[in-house]
Order: structure tokens, then C-alpha cells, then sequence
């Protein structure tokens, strides 16, 4: 029997039976490149966190840590194209294959690595916001330097991001093809600024490679300080180069769900490789480590200034303002269906298990605000709330890697169209373990970067610990079973127990 609803025909006034779509569907609207676009939200990452990076341990340590980053984000990538393509049906992204591949071992890990995906993406929402906020500040309004301090943080930037937050929950709830009109419009943009840091610093006349230096040693003071002090940055720079398996998300809404997840994840990973390479050596040789120290933020605008003049720079920031409006999109999408897909597969409470009439997940995206804007007012900085929702993230990776192996051991028979070979699998326990080790040290240690500290450490646990809570009140009160630490059930992907998207027509 199959279970998977299908749409209801209904007859129209002209008496031709057309498909109405179950309001419970993800449509199957997007290409290969609209999940490519997506993953375009990464540069606006890494420009957003650079300068705290640079400030600390210069130009070729930030080099260092964020194409490391990348490199093993690329190779993460190519390893999740398996289970991309094993579970077609699957809204959520990488924390579903963690749970396809540990449930019967660790029932748990699929609601931590969930809540902890939901927690590193949905961020971006507030870390965005407070960059976007800053900028318009330095450039346009440079004497609106007021402030409330105390339990509640305002100012200029926090109340600009507030409100760019809501204005993305409303434009996403609206639905898939205004969320796409955006990233195009917004991602097009993106190429502007990604020249005028990329490319154009190479051209001033006082840039000079002498400006690069290795100052993590100096900055740590020994060298297992230094050694350590680059795994808090490989943690922390995770949020950023990881997220370009955010092509996995968007898996049921694709039209060729195998081909177009493939080319989204390949495609992306290797367009970012290329920002992440480029990006610390040009603005690191055109800019000293102490006016990144100094302003983490502002010396774009100043850079600015040196390569276009006044002017010219008002329409750069502007267009550098829309890459991360494409970065809180993407955030916005993603995190909500990742809830959605947490509820559907049974991991979160059932209230996420709905979409409205746009078909969209539009309670998830209601969290999503309500958590970021109070993170934007109770959090002091941006890498503040990266530090308190980076846990989480970097967990579901390690999960959802060793998953692949486990996958592949517990349940051979499963169709797998894009099969890795067997290095490929190694590969993914050994980048799993080391993902381990980063958490293990940045979690507990991002105090060195002088961004955060045990307060965000708790929130991260907080965080996931909340994620077990709504698991286990899902299981036992709302489904009426016995919670379990081995989930030994028929698999979701056995028993094909998620609609599957329907087909959207033109």
C-alpha cells in the first residue's frame, strides 16, 4: 500500500479535471543553479567575520584557517552527495541523514544534530542583521553613535537589523518564487563588492604582499597556544565554509531531485573554494591588521573609499548590503524547512508540521524571527552569537559524516545513485573525528578570540537541550510511544512515510 498522498483532482468551471495541490506539499520548483545561488550567501560569511579574524592573527593565519575551513567543506560536500541522493524526500538537509544513519543506535542524535543545524543556519539572521546595521551606520549615519546597554542591548544597527528580519519573514512567507526572485536579484549583486575585495585591491598602489604576517603564534604566545587558537577558528569559521550544503535543504523542491542536488553541492562548494582562497590575501595586503582589529567592520567602507572614492562607495555598500540580505535569505528558507522536516520525520514537536498557503514553512520561519531578534538584543556582537550557535552545527556535521559510513553498513540494499567508494567512506569517518576535536576545543575555548565566553557556551548546550526536550515530548505524548535511546522502527526511507513534493506547473 502506498501511503504517499497524491493531489486531489478537481473539476473546473470549463469541466477539465485539473490537480490541486495538497497544501501539505513542497513544490518542485527549483533548478540545480537556484540552490547554487544559495550557497552565493557564503562569501557574505566570510566577509562578515574576516576582519575579526585578520585583526587577531593576521592575514596569512586568517588565510590559513578559512581555506582549511573550506577545503574540508569541500570535501564534506562531495561526501553528502550519497544521502543527498538516498533521501529525495527528506526536507531538513544534512541533520535528516544524521538521523537515517544513528537512529538505532543513539535515537538522540537525530534531534541534536536537527536543532543544532536549525541553530547554526537560523543565525545567520541575527549575525547578518547586526553587520548590515553596522555598515549602514558607518557609512550614512556615522553621528547616530547612541546606545542602551544593560540586559537589553539597542542602538543604531540593532534596530536596523530587527527590522530587516521581519521584512524577510514576510517576503519567504510569501512563498517560493519571491524567495527565489530575491536570491537572484540579491546574489547578481553580490558580484560587485566580491571585485571590489577580490580583485581591485591587488590594483592600489599600497598594496603589497609584505602587509600579509603569521601572527598566530603571537597571538596565542607559544605554540600549542597557536595550535589551539586555530582550532577555536576552524570552529567558529565552520558556521561559515560548512554552509555550503545548503543545496541539500532544498532536495524535494528540486525538478531532477539526484542530478540538480548533485550540481547544486559540487557547483557551490567549488565557486566558494575560490572566494575563500583569494579573498584574505587581497584584503589582507591592502589592509593593515590593526585597522581590521581596530574595525572589524568599517575598514570596508574605508577600503572603499581608497579604490571608487566617496560616490562610487555609497552604491558598493549598498550592493554589499544585498549580499547579505541574500545570506538572511537563504538563513530564513533554510531554517524553517529544517524545522518542518524535523516535525514531518518525527523529531520535533508536530506544531512545525505545517505549511500554509503559499506552501511554505511559515511557523518555522515565526521561531526563526522571534529567536534572532532576541539574540540581537540580549547578545553583545555578531561572532557572540556564532559563538553560541556554532555547537550545535558543527555536532550535526558530525554526525551526518559518520552517518554515511553507518548507512552504508546497516543498510546496504538501499538505492544509492550517487554511491562513493570506499576511500570516500574513511574519508568521512576521519573528517567526523576531526570535527570532534574542534568542538571539543572551540566550544570551550572561543574565549581566546575575545569574542564570547561561558555564556555562550551554555546557550549552545541550552540549545540542544531543548531539542531533546521536544523530541522526547513528541514521542511520548504526542505519538503515545515509549521513549527509547535505540529507535529500531521501520526506517522513514523504507517505508517512504514523507509525501513526496509535487510537481509544480508552469
Amino acid at each position: 500500500m502506498n501511503d504517499t498522498p497524491h493531489p486531489d483532482l478537481i473539476t473546473s468551471a470549463h469541466g477539465v479535471a485539473v490537480a490541486e495541490v495538497d497544501e501539505r506539499k513542497l513544490l518542485k520548483t527549483m533548478h540545480w543553479y537556484d540552490g547554487f545561488v544559495m550557497t552565493l550567501s557564503n562569501p557574505g560569511l566570510i566577509i562578515a567575520n574576516l576582519g575579526y579574524t585578520t585583526g587577531q592573527i593576521g592575514a596569512l593565519g586568517a588565510l590559513a584557517v578559512w581555506l582549511g575551513s573550506m577545503v574540508i567543506a569541500v570535501l564534506q560536500n562531495k561526501i553528502y552527495t550519497e544521502p543527498a541522493t538516498m533521501f529525495p524526500e527528506h526536507c531538513g538537509g544534512i541533520a535528516m541523514y544524521a538521523f537515517e544513519g544513528w537512529r538505532s543506535r543513539f535515537s538522540l542524535a537525530g534531534p541534536i544534530s536537527a536543532i543544532g543545524y536549525w541553530a547554526g543556519w537560523s543565525s545567520v539572521l541575527a549575525i547578518f542583521g547586526l553587520t548590515v546595521g553596522g555598515l549602514v551606520q558607518a557609512q550614512w549615519l556615522p553621528g547616530q553613535t547612541w546606545s542602551v546597554s544593560g540586559i537589553v542591548h539597542l542602538d543604531l544597527p540593532r534596530v536596523i537589523a530587527v527590522a530587516l528580519i521581519v521584512a524577510l519573514w514576510i517576503i519567504n512567507s510569501m512563498g517560493v518564487r519571491p524567495m527565489k526572485i530575491l536570491g537572484y536579484l540579491t546574489g547578481g549583486l553580490l558580484f560587485v563588492p566580491l571585485f571590489m575585495f577580490m580583485v581591485a585591491p591587488f590594483f592600489l598602489s599600497d598594496f603589497a604582499f609584505s602587509h600579509l604576517c603569521w601572527g598566530l603564534v603571537g597571538a596565542a604566545g607559544s605554540t600549542w597556544g597557536a595550535v589551539q587558537l586555530a582550532l577555536v577558528w576552524l570552529y567558529l569559521n565552520s558556521w561559515s565554509a560548512y554552509g555550503i550544503e545548503v543545496c541539500a535543504t532544498f532536495a524535494p523542491e528540486y525538478h531532477d531531485t539526484e542530478q540538480d542536488t548533485r550540481k547544486a553541492l559540487i557547483r557551490g562548494a567549488m565557486f566558494c573554494l575560490a572566494v575563500y582562497a583569494i579573498l584574505p590575501i587581497a584584503l589582507g595586503g591592502a589592509v593593515s591588521q590593526q585597522a581590521m582589529a581596530r574595525a572589524p567592520l568599517r575598514f570596508y567602507a574605508e577600503l572603499l573609499h581608497r579604490e571608487v572614492g566617496g560616490a562610487w562607495s555609497n552604491i558598493i555598500i549598498f550592493f554589499m548590503i544585498s549580499s547579505f540580505l541574500l545570506g538572511m535569505n537563504a538563513a530564513s528558507a533554510g531554517g524553517a524547512r529544517t524545522l518542518y522536516g524535523m516535525s514531518r520525520t518525527g523529531i520535533t514537536i508536530n506544531w512545525f508540521d505545517h505549511l500554509n498557503k503559499q506552501n511554505v514553512p511559515n511557523r518555522g520561519m515565526f521561531v526563526d524571527v522571534t529567536v534572532n531578534v532576541l539574540a540581537v538584543l540580549f547578545l553583545p556582537t555578531t561572532v557572540a552569537v556564532l559563538a553560541a550557535c556554532n555547537m550545535g552545527y558543527v555536532i550535526c556535521h558530525v554526525f551526518a559524516l559518520s552517518a554515511v559510513p553507518l548507512l552504508r553498513k546497516d543498510r546496504p540494499n538501499l538505492r544509492r545513485p550517487l554511491a562513493l567508494s570506499r576511500p570516500w567512506l574513511w574519508l568521512a569517518g576521519i573528517l567526523a573525528a576531526f570535527n570532534v576535536l574542534i568542538v571539543a576545543v572551540g566550544s570551550v575555548s572561543f574565549s581566546m578570540t575575545g569574542y564570547g565566553g561561558i555564556r555562550e557556551f551554555l546557550i549552545g548546550l541550552a540549545l540542544l537541550g531543548i531539542g531533546c526536550v521536544l523530541y522526547m515530548y513528541r514521542r511520548v505524548v504526542q505519538d503515545k510511544q515509549p521513549f527509547t535511546l535505540r529507535d529500531v522502527g521501520p526506517a522513514l526511507a523504507d517505508g517512504a512515510s514523507m509525501p513526496s513534493p509535487a510537481k509544480a506547473t508552469a
